[in-house]
C-alpha cells in the first residue's frame, strides 16, 4: 500500500503551467483591474498606434511595447509577482517574471533577451521608492514600473492652452474682489487658485508631453530610461524645494517652530527618505552602464542610442552628487537645531544653578539656627530676655543675597546698559541724518513740488 502525501497549498501557485493549456490558452484574468496596462505598436518610421494586450500575436513589421504599472499600495512583493503572472504569462516564463519583480539591481541576458531592473526595497507607498524593469527583445519591449511615470506614454497633446484644463476662479468672485479691492482683476481677467499655481510652478515639465516617436527598439529603451531619470530628478527637485521652505520657516520662525520640528523628527525622516532615494540612484548607476555595454552588440541598438545612454548615465551620476549636497544641508540644519536645543537646555540649567547658588547659603544658615541643640546664639536657650534672634537671622540672609546678586549680576547689567546706549546713539544719528536730508530737499525743490 502506497501512501501519497500532499503538501498544503497556500495562496496562488506561481507555476505558469497551471494557467496554460495547449489546446485552450488562458484568456481570463485572475486579478482584473489590479494593474494598469498600455500597449503600442511602432512601424519603425516615426508612427505608432495603440494595440490590444496580446503578447503572443505580434506585428510582422516594426516592434511593440507593453507596459505594466504596478499600484502604489501597501502590498507584499508576492502580490506584485502574482499580478505580473496574471498579465504576462504566457508568453513569459516564471524566471522572466521573477527577474522583473525582484528587489535590487540586475542586468543580464535570459533566453537571448536583455533583462534589467532598478528596484528599491522600500515601501511601495513612499514616493522615494522607485521600481523600473524591462525585457528587451528584437521586436518587443516589456516594461514594469511602480506607479505612474510622467511622460512615459505617447498620448498626443492637445492644441488647446493649458488654461483650458486648469480650474479658474469664478468671475463673479473676481468682480466682488475687484469692487472691494482696487487694482485687482476684473471680470475679464483670468485668475487661478494659489495652490494650483504652486503645483504648476513646482513641476519641472508637464505630465503629458509630445514625445518623439521611437524608430527602433534602442530608441524606446532610451526613452524608458530617460523618463526614469527624469522622475528621479523631479523627486530630488521637490525635496530640495521643500528643504528651502523649511529653512525659510526656520529663519523667520520663533522658538516654537524649531521645537515643533525637533518633536516631529522632521530632519531625521528627511534624511532616511534621502537615503532611500540615494539607494535607487546608486542602483541605476550600477545597472545602466552595464545595459549600455550589453546593447553595444545588438542589431537594434545604434551609435546614437549608445551616446544617449552615456548621457543618461552622466546625468544620473550628477544627480547622485546633488543628492549628496542635499544630505549635507540636512545634516547642517539638524546640527543647528541640536545646537539651539543644547543652548536652551544650558540656559535653563544656568537659571537653575543661579537659584541653587542663592538658596544654598540660605539653607546652610537656616539649618544651623534650626538645630535642636544647646548653645545656639540669639535664642532663649542662652539668654531668655533676647527677642530679636529671628530678625538677626533675616538680616544675615538678606546680606548674603545682596552679595550674591552683586557678584553675579554686575556683569550682565553692565552689558545690557552698554548695548542699550549704543542702540540709542545709532537711532539718534539715523534720525538726525533723516532730518538733514529732508531739510536739503526742501531747499532744492519749489514749494509746489514738495511732498
Amino acid at each position: 500500500m502506497e501512501v501519497i502525501r500532499e503538501e498544503p497549498r497556500t495562496g496562488v501557485d506561481f507555476s505558469p503551467e497551471m494557467f496554460i493549456d495547449d489546446e485552450h490558452p488562458r484568456q481570463t484574468s485572475l486579478f482584473p483591474g489590479a494593474v494598469k496596462r498600455m500597449a503600442y505598436s511602432f512601424d519603425g518610421h516615426g508612427k505608432f498606434s495603440s494595440r490590444e494586450w496580446d503578447l503572443q500575436q505580434l506585428d510582422g513589421e516594426g516592434f511593440s511595447w507593453f507596459h505594466v504599472e504596478l499600484p502604489r499600495s501597501s502590498q507584499k512583493l508576492t502580490a506584485f509577482a502574482q499580478y505580473l503572472i496574471d498579465v504576462l504569462c504566457p508568453p513569459l516564463k516564471l524566471q522572466d517574471i521573477l527577474a522583473l519583480v525582484s528587489n535590487g539591481p540586475f542586468c543580464g541576458t535570459i533566453d537571448g533577451a536583455l533583462v534589467f531592473r532598478v528596484n528599491s526595497a522600500g515601501p511601495p507607498t513612499s514616493k522615494f521608492t522607485q521600481r523600473i524593469s524591462a525585457i528587451v527583445r528584437d521586436n518587443m519591449v516589456i516594461s514594469v514600473s511602480l506607479g505612474r511615470v510622467a511622460r512615459l506614454d505617447f498620448s498626443r497633446m492637445s492644441s488647446q492652452s493649458l488654461l483650458m484644463e486648469v480650474p479658474r476662479i469664478d468671475p463673479t468672485f473676481l468682480g466682488e474682489v475687484g469692487d472691494s479691492h482696487p487694482g485687482s482683476l476684473g471680470t475679464g481677467g483670468v485668475a487661478i487658485h494659489e495652490h494650483m499655481l504652486e503645483f504648476l510652478l513646482n513641476m519641472s515639465h508637464l505630465e503629458h508631453a509630445d514625445n518623439a516617436v521611437p524608430k527602433g527598439v534602442g530608441n524606446l529603451l532610451v526613452h524608458i530610461i530617460d523618463t526614469h531619470v527624469e522622475q528621479l530628478h523631479d523627486t530630488v527637485l521637490h525635496l530640495e524645494t521643500h528643504l528651502d521652505d523649511v529653512e525659510r520657516s526656520l529663519d523667520t520662525g520663533v522658538g516654537a517652530t524649531k521645537k515643533q520640528m525637533l518633536d516631529d523628527r522632521r530632519f531625521p525622516k528627511m534624511h532616511l527618505d534621502l537615503q532611500k532615494l540615494l539607494q535607487v540612484i546608486a542602483h541605476g548607476d550600477q545597472v545602466f552602464p552595464r545595459v549600455k555595454d550589453k546593447c553595444a552588440g545588438k542589431a537594434w541598438c545604434t551609435s546614437e542610442d549608445l551616446a544617449a545612454l552615456e548621457v543618461l548615465v552622466a546625468r544620473l551620476r550628477k544627480l547622485k552628487e546633488n543628492v549628496g549636497f542635499i544630505a549635507n544641508r540636512i545634516t547642517a540644519i539638524q546640527a543647528g537645531l541640536d545646537s539651539w536645543q543644547a543652548e536652551q537646555i544650558n540656559r535653563k540649567l544656568y537659571y537653575l544653578s543661579f537659584l541653587s547658588v542663592i538658596f544654598l547659603p540660605l539653607s546652610i544658615v537656616t539649618g544651623a539656627f534650626g538645630m535642636n541643640v544647646g548653645g545656639v546664639p540669639w535664642t532663649k536657650q542662652t539668654d531668655p530676655t533676647l527677642v530679636h534672634g529671628f530678625r538677626n537671622v533675616l538680616i544675615i540672609c538678606a546680606v548674603i543675597v545682596m552679595l550674591l546678586l552683586a557678584g553675579f549680576g554686575v556683569v550682565p547689567l553692565y552689558t545690557y546698559l552698554v548695548t542699550r546706549h549704543k542702540h540709542q546713539a545709532v537711532k539718534a544719528k539715523w534720525l538726525s541724518s533723516k532730518r538733514s536730508v529732508r531739510y536739503r530737499g526742501s531747499l532744492r525743490y519749489p514749494a509746489y513740488l514738495r511732498l
